[in-house]
Protein backbone atom coordinates (compact mmCIF):
# COMPACT_ATOMS: atom_id res chain seq x y z
CA UNK A 1 0.00 0.00 0.00
CA UNK A 2 2.88 2.28 1.19
CA UNK A 3 4.37 1.70 -2.45
CA UNK A 4 1.45 2.25 -4.18
CA UNK A 5 1.01 5.85 -2.12
CA UNK A 6 4.68 6.67 -3.49
CA UNK A 7 4.22 5.59 -6.79
CA UNK A 8 1.06 8.06 -6.58
CA UNK A 9 2.61 11.00 -5.36
CA UNK A 10 5.50 10.95 -7.86
CA UNK A 11 2.91 10.54 -10.89
CA UNK A 12 1.09 13.39 -9.34
CA UNK A 13 4.24 15.21 -9.06
CA UNK A 14 6.49 15.14 -11.66
CA UNK A 15 3.58 14.61 -14.34
CA UNK A 16 2.79 18.30 -13.89
CA UNK A 17 6.24 19.72 -14.04
CA UNK A 18 7.29 17.47 -16.97
CA UNK A 19 4.40 19.04 -19.22
CA UNK A 20 5.08 22.38 -18.07
CA UNK A 21 8.94 22.02 -19.29
CA UNK A 22 7.72 20.80 -22.54
CA UNK A 23 5.25 23.46 -22.75
CA UNK A 24 8.16 26.18 -22.34
CA UNK A 25 9.95 23.92 -24.57
CA UNK A 26 7.79 24.35 -27.38
CA UNK A 27 7.07 27.99 -27.04
CA UNK A 28 10.79 28.93 -27.19
CA UNK A 29 10.99 27.25 -30.54
CA UNK A 30 10.85 30.13 -32.85
CA UNK A 31 7.73 30.26 -35.46
CA UNK A 32 9.47 31.50 -38.49
CA UNK A 33 6.30 30.39 -40.68
CA UNK A 34 2.69 30.40 -40.38
CA UNK A 35 0.84 28.50 -42.54
CA UNK A 36 -3.09 29.66 -41.78
CA UNK A 37 -5.36 27.26 -43.00
CA UNK A 38 -9.47 28.18 -43.89
CA UNK A 39 -11.35 25.18 -44.66
CA UNK A 40 -14.44 27.69 -45.44
CA UNK A 41 -18.17 26.25 -44.03
CA UNK A 42 -16.31 23.24 -42.19
CA UNK A 43 -17.31 22.50 -38.98
CA UNK A 44 -17.53 19.34 -36.30
CA UNK A 45 -20.15 17.71 -38.50
CA UNK A 46 -18.38 17.99 -41.77
CA UNK A 47 -15.16 16.17 -39.97
CA UNK A 48 -17.19 13.02 -38.45
CA UNK A 49 -18.69 12.64 -42.13
CA UNK A 50 -15.29 12.94 -43.41
CA UNK A 51 -14.20 10.61 -41.31
CA UNK A 52 -16.86 8.29 -42.37
CA UNK A 53 -16.71 9.01 -46.38
CA UNK A 54 -12.88 8.06 -45.70
CA UNK A 55 -12.92 5.38 -43.91
CA UNK A 56 -10.38 6.21 -41.25
CA UNK A 57 -9.21 9.21 -39.26
CA UNK A 58 -8.28 12.18 -40.86
CA UNK A 59 -4.84 14.05 -40.80
CA UNK A 60 -5.99 16.39 -38.69
CA UNK A 61 -7.82 14.45 -36.10
CA UNK A 62 -4.66 14.49 -34.15
CA UNK A 63 -4.23 18.38 -34.12
CA UNK A 64 -7.59 18.97 -32.68
CA UNK A 65 -6.83 21.52 -29.57
CA UNK A 66 -9.51 24.11 -29.43
CA UNK A 67 -12.91 25.57 -30.61
CA UNK A 68 -13.38 28.94 -31.48
CA UNK A 69 -16.76 31.03 -30.84
CA UNK A 70 -17.37 32.44 -34.62
CA UNK A 71 -20.29 35.19 -34.30
CA UNK A 72 -19.44 39.13 -35.71
CA UNK A 73 -20.53 42.35 -34.63
CA UNK A 74 -23.96 42.30 -36.07
CA UNK A 75 -25.20 39.29 -35.76
CA UNK A 76 -25.23 35.46 -33.53
CA UNK A 77 -24.64 34.13 -37.64
CA UNK A 78 -21.37 35.01 -39.11
CA UNK A 79 -20.91 35.32 -42.94
CA UNK A 80 -17.41 35.28 -44.41
CA UNK A 81 -16.57 38.51 -44.32
CA UNK A 82 -17.13 39.42 -40.86
CA UNK A 83 -15.63 35.77 -40.09
CA UNK A 84 -12.61 36.26 -42.25
CA UNK A 85 -11.79 39.72 -40.70
CA UNK A 86 -12.12 38.13 -37.48
CA UNK A 87 -9.26 35.79 -37.83
CA UNK A 88 -7.39 38.05 -40.03
CA UNK A 89 -7.43 41.42 -38.19
CA UNK A 90 -8.41 40.01 -34.29
CA UNK A 91 -11.90 42.45 -34.63
CA UNK A 92 -15.28 41.46 -35.07
CA UNK A 93 -17.07 43.40 -37.40
CA UNK A 94 -20.24 43.45 -39.56
CA UNK A 95 -21.27 41.06 -41.91
CA UNK A 96 -20.38 42.06 -45.12
CA UNK A 97 -17.42 44.22 -44.13
CA UNK A 98 -13.93 43.68 -45.20
CA UNK A 99 -11.02 44.22 -42.83
CA UNK A 100 -13.08 47.37 -41.55
CA UNK A 101 -14.52 48.36 -38.28
CA UNK A 102 -17.69 48.67 -37.77
CA UNK A 103 -17.37 52.04 -37.51
CA UNK A 104 -15.77 52.24 -41.16
CA UNK A 105 -12.35 52.50 -39.99
CA UNK A 106 -9.40 49.87 -41.42
CA UNK A 107 -7.87 47.40 -39.59
CA UNK A 108 -4.88 46.19 -40.18
CA UNK A 109 -4.47 42.60 -40.51
CA UNK A 110 -1.75 39.78 -39.78
CA UNK A 111 -0.82 39.21 -43.28
CA UNK A 112 0.12 42.93 -43.64
CA UNK A 113 1.84 42.80 -39.64
CA UNK A 114 4.05 39.97 -41.34
CA UNK A 115 4.57 41.70 -44.68
CA UNK A 116 5.63 44.77 -42.70
CA UNK A 117 8.69 42.57 -40.74
CA UNK A 118 9.93 41.74 -43.63
CA UNK A 119 8.20 37.87 -44.40
CA UNK A 120 6.88 37.17 -47.57
CA UNK A 121 3.03 36.05 -48.03
CA UNK A 122 0.26 34.04 -49.62
CA UNK A 123 -2.76 33.35 -50.32
CA UNK A 124 -4.38 30.86 -52.06
CA UNK A 125 -7.88 29.76 -52.19
CA UNK A 126 -10.19 27.78 -54.67
CA UNK A 127 -13.13 30.14 -54.75
CA UNK A 128 -11.96 33.66 -56.54
CA UNK A 129 -9.00 35.50 -54.85
CA UNK A 130 -11.11 38.63 -54.23
CA UNK A 131 -13.80 36.75 -52.03
CA UNK A 132 -14.59 37.40 -49.21
CA UNK A 133 -11.77 35.25 -46.67
CA UNK A 134 -8.74 36.01 -48.62
CA UNK A 135 -10.04 39.86 -49.08
CA UNK A 136 -9.85 40.15 -45.39
CA UNK A 137 -6.04 39.56 -45.18
CA UNK A 138 -5.28 42.14 -47.83
CA UNK A 139 -7.85 44.67 -48.41
CA UNK A 140 -10.06 46.98 -46.99
CA UNK A 141 -13.86 47.81 -48.10
CA UNK A 142 -16.98 48.04 -47.27
CA UNK A 143 -18.70 45.67 -49.05
CA UNK A 144 -17.58 42.09 -49.83
CA UNK A 145 -19.38 42.43 -53.66
CA UNK A 146 -16.77 44.94 -54.40
CA UNK A 147 -14.53 42.40 -55.55
CA UNK A 148 -13.32 44.92 -58.26
CA UNK A 149 -11.95 47.35 -55.83
CA UNK A 150 -10.03 44.32 -53.86
CA UNK A 151 -8.31 43.58 -57.18
CA UNK A 152 -5.70 46.09 -56.72
CA UNK A 153 -5.69 46.03 -53.05
CA UNK A 154 -4.00 42.98 -53.11
CA UNK A 155 -1.34 44.31 -55.43
CA UNK A 156 -0.85 47.31 -53.21
CA UNK A 157 -0.26 45.41 -50.85
CA UNK A 158 2.46 43.33 -52.44
CA UNK A 159 1.14 39.50 -51.57
CA UNK A 160 3.69 37.59 -53.15
CA UNK A 161 1.62 34.49 -54.21
CA UNK A 162 -1.91 34.80 -55.24
CA UNK A 163 -3.85 31.77 -56.13
CA UNK A 164 -7.12 31.42 -57.01
CA UNK A 165 -9.98 32.40 -59.72
CA UNK A 166 -10.95 35.88 -60.25
CA UNK A 167 -9.48 36.87 -63.46
CA UNK A 168 -12.94 38.82 -64.36
CA UNK A 169 -11.10 41.37 -61.32
CA UNK A 170 -8.42 42.08 -63.33
CA UNK A 171 -7.94 43.74 -66.37
CA UNK A 172 -6.07 44.17 -68.44
CA UNK A 173 -4.76 47.29 -67.17
CA UNK A 174 -4.63 45.98 -63.73
CA UNK A 175 -2.45 42.89 -64.85
CA UNK A 176 -0.23 44.61 -66.83
CA UNK A 177 0.21 46.99 -63.88
CA UNK A 178 0.27 43.64 -61.50
CA UNK A 179 3.53 42.26 -64.50
CA UNK A 180 5.62 46.20 -63.72
CA UNK A 181 4.89 45.20 -60.17
CA UNK A 182 7.27 41.70 -60.51
CA UNK A 183 4.17 39.06 -60.47
CA UNK A 184 4.43 36.37 -63.25
CA UNK A 185 0.59 35.53 -64.11
CA UNK A 186 -0.20 32.22 -64.93
CA UNK A 187 -3.36 31.01 -65.94
CA UNK A 188 -3.39 27.01 -66.04
CA UNK A 189 -2.24 24.03 -64.44
CA UNK A 190 0.92 23.70 -66.84
CA UNK A 191 1.87 26.91 -65.84
CA UNK A 192 1.90 26.11 -62.17
CA UNK A 193 5.07 24.21 -62.44
CA UNK A 194 6.92 23.18 -58.94
CA UNK A 195 10.02 24.14 -60.49
CA UNK A 196 8.89 27.91 -60.97
CA UNK A 197 11.96 30.18 -59.98
CA UNK A 198 9.59 33.18 -59.95
CA UNK A 199 9.75 35.35 -56.69
CA UNK A 200 5.99 36.33 -57.06
CA UNK A 201 3.13 34.77 -58.40
CA UNK A 202 -0.62 36.03 -59.78
CA UNK A 203 -2.12 32.40 -60.28
CA UNK A 204 -5.80 33.46 -61.74
CA UNK A 205 -6.90 29.75 -62.98
CA UNK A 206 -10.69 30.90 -64.16
CA UNK A 207 -12.96 33.38 -64.78
CA UNK A 208 -14.97 33.37 -61.52
CA UNK A 209 -14.63 30.98 -58.47
CA UNK A 210 -12.58 27.77 -59.45
CA UNK A 211 -14.10 24.82 -59.79
CA UNK A 212 -15.63 21.99 -57.00
CA UNK A 213 -13.25 19.43 -56.76
CA UNK A 214 -15.88 16.54 -58.34
CA UNK A 215 -16.15 18.50 -61.67
CA UNK A 216 -11.95 19.80 -61.40
CA UNK A 217 -11.04 16.96 -64.14
CA UNK A 218 -13.29 18.42 -66.72
CA UNK A 219 -10.44 21.84 -66.19
CA UNK A 220 -7.43 22.81 -66.44
CA UNK A 221 -7.23 24.39 -63.07
CA UNK A 222 -4.76 22.95 -60.52
CA UNK A 223 -5.46 21.12 -57.21
CA UNK A 224 -5.81 23.46 -53.93
CA UNK A 225 -2.31 20.62 -52.94
CA UNK A 226 -0.59 21.92 -56.33
CA UNK A 227 -1.27 25.44 -55.33
CA UNK A 228 0.04 25.05 -52.12
CA UNK A 229 2.83 23.45 -52.64
CA UNK A 230 3.82 25.87 -55.47
CA UNK A 231 2.94 28.61 -52.63
CA UNK A 232 5.14 26.76 -50.11
CA UNK A 233 8.18 26.63 -52.61
CA UNK A 234 8.33 30.38 -53.57
CA UNK A 235 7.18 31.39 -50.01
CA UNK A 236 10.43 29.47 -47.89
CA UNK A 237 13.06 31.23 -49.80
CA UNK A 238 12.84 34.09 -47.59
CA UNK A 239 15.29 33.92 -44.53
CA UNK A 240 13.31 35.93 -42.66
CA UNK A 241 9.78 33.80 -42.90
CA UNK A 242 6.34 33.85 -44.55
CA UNK A 243 2.60 33.87 -43.24
CA UNK A 244 0.41 31.71 -46.04
CA UNK A 245 -3.03 31.67 -45.79
CA UNK A 246 -4.75 28.51 -47.46
CA UNK A 247 -8.50 28.39 -48.07
CA UNK A 248 -10.79 25.58 -48.86
CA UNK A 249 -13.66 27.94 -50.37
CA UNK A 250 -15.62 25.23 -52.07
CA UNK A 251 -16.13 23.06 -48.93
CA UNK A 252 -18.61 26.45 -48.02
CA UNK A 253 -20.22 26.52 -51.60
CA UNK A 254 -21.04 22.73 -50.90
CA UNK A 255 -22.74 23.22 -47.88
CA UNK A 256 -24.58 26.15 -49.61
CA UNK A 257 -26.12 23.86 -52.24
CA UNK A 258 -26.36 20.97 -49.61
CA UNK A 259 -24.37 18.85 -51.45
CA UNK A 260 -23.15 16.38 -49.63
CA UNK A 261 -20.77 14.47 -52.05
CA UNK A 262 -19.21 17.77 -53.24
CA UNK A 263 -18.47 18.76 -49.17
CA UNK A 264 -16.50 15.45 -48.61
CA UNK A 265 -14.30 15.81 -51.82
CA UNK A 266 -13.95 19.21 -51.24
CA UNK A 267 -12.49 18.21 -47.44
CA UNK A 268 -10.60 15.44 -49.11
CA UNK A 269 -8.77 18.13 -51.67
CA UNK A 270 -8.48 20.11 -48.47
CA UNK A 271 -7.10 17.26 -46.36
CA UNK A 272 -4.21 16.58 -49.34
CA UNK A 273 -3.29 20.55 -48.76
CA UNK A 274 -2.76 19.65 -44.94
CA UNK A 275 -0.54 16.65 -45.83
CA UNK A 276 1.33 18.76 -48.23
CA UNK A 277 2.08 21.40 -45.82
CA UNK A 278 2.27 18.98 -42.46
CA UNK A 279 5.10 17.51 -44.63
CA UNK A 280 6.90 20.64 -45.22
CA UNK A 281 6.52 22.18 -41.26
CA UNK A 282 7.57 18.67 -40.03
CA UNK A 283 11.12 18.91 -41.77
CA UNK A 284 11.01 22.64 -41.06
CA UNK A 285 10.38 22.62 -37.55
CA UNK A 286 9.90 26.51 -37.40
CA UNK A 287 6.08 26.38 -38.39
CA UNK A 288 3.34 27.25 -36.71
CA UNK A 289 0.57 25.29 -38.36
CA UNK A 290 -3.20 26.36 -37.43
CA UNK A 291 -6.40 25.33 -39.28
CA UNK A 292 -9.92 26.50 -38.63
CA UNK A 293 -13.41 26.73 -40.38
CA UNK A 294 -14.85 30.30 -40.25
CA UNK A 295 -18.30 29.16 -39.45
CA UNK A 296 -21.02 25.80 -40.22
CA UNK A 297 -22.54 25.67 -43.50
CA UNK A 298 -25.66 24.03 -43.79
CA UNK A 299 -26.47 22.76 -40.96
CA UNK A 300 -25.35 19.41 -41.98
CA UNK A 301 -26.32 16.20 -39.68
CA UNK A 302 -24.81 13.16 -39.83
CA UNK A 303 -27.70 10.31 -40.14
CA UNK A 304 -31.64 11.48 -40.12
CA UNK A 305 -34.91 10.64 -41.42
CA UNK A 306 -36.03 8.93 -38.50
CA UNK A 307 -33.48 5.98 -39.14
CA UNK A 308 -30.57 5.52 -36.64
CA UNK A 309 -28.21 5.36 -39.33
CA UNK A 310 -25.95 6.92 -41.86
CA UNK A 311 -25.14 5.76 -45.23
CA UNK A 312 -21.84 7.92 -46.30
CA UNK A 313 -20.23 5.18 -48.48
CA UNK A 314 -22.96 6.02 -51.20
CA UNK A 315 -21.86 9.31 -51.86
CA UNK A 316 -18.46 7.22 -52.63
CA UNK A 317 -20.06 6.69 -55.97
CA UNK A 318 -21.33 10.27 -56.57
CA UNK A 319 -18.98 11.62 -59.89
CA UNK A 320 -19.94 15.07 -60.23
CA UNK A 321 -21.83 17.87 -58.61
CA UNK A 322 -25.66 18.70 -58.44
CA UNK A 323 -24.38 21.59 -60.09
CA UNK A 324 -22.86 19.84 -62.94
CA UNK A 325 -25.73 17.38 -63.16
CA UNK A 326 -28.58 19.79 -63.98
CA UNK A 327 -26.27 21.02 -67.00
CA UNK A 328 -26.21 18.03 -68.52
CA UNK A 329 -30.51 18.05 -67.95
CA UNK A 330 -32.21 18.55 -71.36
CA UNK A 331 -34.22 21.84 -71.97
CA UNK A 332 -37.29 19.18 -70.54
CA UNK A 333 -35.82 17.35 -67.82
CA UNK A 334 -37.03 14.29 -69.11
CA UNK A 335 -33.45 12.84 -69.21
CA UNK A 336 -32.64 12.74 -65.50
CA UNK A 337 -32.81 9.29 -64.89
CA UNK A 338 -30.04 8.73 -67.56
CA UNK A 339 -27.85 11.86 -65.86
CA UNK A 340 -28.53 10.40 -61.95
CA UNK A 341 -27.63 7.15 -63.48
CA UNK A 342 -24.56 7.97 -65.18
CA UNK A 343 -22.92 10.80 -62.21
CA UNK A 344 -24.61 9.07 -59.27
CA UNK A 345 -25.19 5.65 -60.01
CA UNK A 346 -29.03 5.68 -58.77
CA UNK A 347 -32.25 4.67 -60.73
CA UNK A 348 -34.53 7.59 -59.79
CA UNK A 349 -38.07 6.11 -59.32
CA UNK A 350 -41.22 7.77 -61.30
CA UNK A 351 -42.20 10.38 -58.71
CA UNK A 352 -38.15 11.39 -58.38
CA UNK A 353 -38.41 12.07 -62.12
CA UNK A 354 -41.72 14.37 -61.91
CA UNK A 355 -40.00 16.17 -59.08
CA UNK A 356 -37.20 16.68 -60.79
CA UNK A 357 -38.89 18.21 -63.87
CA UNK A 358 -40.56 20.24 -62.51
CA UNK A 359 -38.88 22.19 -60.09
CA UNK A 360 -37.80 25.49 -59.81
CA UNK A 361 -34.75 24.78 -58.64
CA UNK A 362 -33.83 21.49 -60.09
CA UNK A 363 -30.20 21.19 -58.19
CA UNK A 364 -31.63 21.44 -54.83
CA UNK A 365 -33.99 18.54 -55.56
CA UNK A 366 -31.58 16.21 -56.98
CA UNK A 367 -29.18 17.41 -53.91
CA UNK A 368 -32.39 16.51 -52.09
CA UNK A 369 -32.46 13.45 -53.42
CA UNK A 370 -28.88 12.45 -53.17
CA UNK A 371 -28.65 13.63 -48.82
CA UNK A 372 -31.34 11.50 -48.79
CA UNK A 373 -29.87 8.35 -49.64
CA UNK A 374 -26.84 9.15 -47.89
CA UNK A 375 -28.72 9.81 -45.01
CA UNK A 376 -27.67 13.48 -44.38
CA UNK A 377 -30.01 15.73 -43.47
CA UNK A 378 -29.60 19.48 -43.34
CA UNK A 379 -31.31 22.54 -41.53
CA UNK A 380 -30.44 25.66 -44.11
CA UNK A 381 -28.59 26.91 -47.12
CA UNK A 382 -26.87 29.29 -44.86
CA UNK A 383 -24.96 29.50 -42.86
CA UNK A 384 -25.26 28.21 -38.49
CA UNK A 385 -23.28 30.34 -35.52
CA UNK A 386 -22.17 26.99 -33.70
CA UNK A 387 -18.64 26.82 -32.53
CA UNK A 388 -16.18 25.24 -35.37
CA UNK A 389 -13.24 23.03 -34.14
CA UNK A 390 -9.16 24.47 -33.98
CA UNK A 391 -6.81 22.42 -34.98
CA UNK A 392 -2.77 23.57 -34.73
CA UNK A 393 0.52 21.55 -35.54
CA UNK A 394 4.35 22.78 -34.53
CA UNK A 395 5.56 25.32 -32.17
CA UNK A 396 3.27 26.80 -30.25
CA UNK A 397 0.38 24.66 -31.09
CA UNK A 398 -0.98 23.74 -27.39
CA UNK A 399 -1.78 27.94 -27.28
CA UNK A 400 -4.78 27.53 -29.21
CA UNK A 401 -6.45 24.76 -26.73
CA UNK A 402 -9.82 25.17 -25.18
CA UNK A 403 -12.85 27.61 -26.09
CA UNK A 404 -11.37 30.76 -28.04
CA UNK A 405 -13.05 33.82 -30.15
CA UNK A 406 -12.02 33.86 -33.58
CA UNK A 407 -10.00 36.97 -32.96
CA UNK A 408 -8.05 35.13 -30.68
CA UNK A 409 -6.71 33.27 -33.55
CA UNK A 410 -4.41 35.89 -35.31
CA UNK A 411 -3.51 37.35 -31.85
CA UNK A 412 -2.10 34.31 -30.99
CA UNK A 413 -0.28 33.94 -34.00
CA UNK A 414 1.13 37.05 -34.19
CA UNK A 415 2.64 36.83 -30.60
CA UNK A 416 4.10 33.58 -31.46
CA UNK A 417 5.88 35.03 -34.44
CA UNK A 418 7.14 37.95 -32.06
CA UNK A 419 5.35 40.77 -35.07
CA UNK A 420 4.30 43.49 -33.71
CA UNK A 421 0.10 43.74 -34.39
CA UNK A 422 -2.83 45.93 -33.21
Amino acid sequence: MKRFVWLLLFFLGIFPFITNEMIVAAEKRPVTNVIFMIPDGFSAAYATGYRWYKGENSIMDDMLVGMHRTYSASSAVTDSAAGGTAMATGVKTNNGMIAMSPTGEKLPTILQAAKASGKKTGLVTTTTITYATPAAFASHVENRKMEAEIAPQLIDNKVDVLFGGGMKYFPKKLRNRAQEEGYQIITDRKMLSPGNTSSKLLGLFSDGAMSPELDRHMTKEPSLKEMTETAIQILQKEKNGFFLMVEGGQIDWAGHANDAAWAMKDIEAFEQAVEQVIDFAEKDRQTLVVIAGDHNTGGMSIGGYNKYAANIDFLRNIKATGQYMVTQLNNERSNSKDVLKKYANIVLTPEEQRKIQVADDPQRVINQLLSKRALIGWTTYEHTGVDVPVYAYGPGAERFRGLQENTDLPKKIAKLMNIPFQ
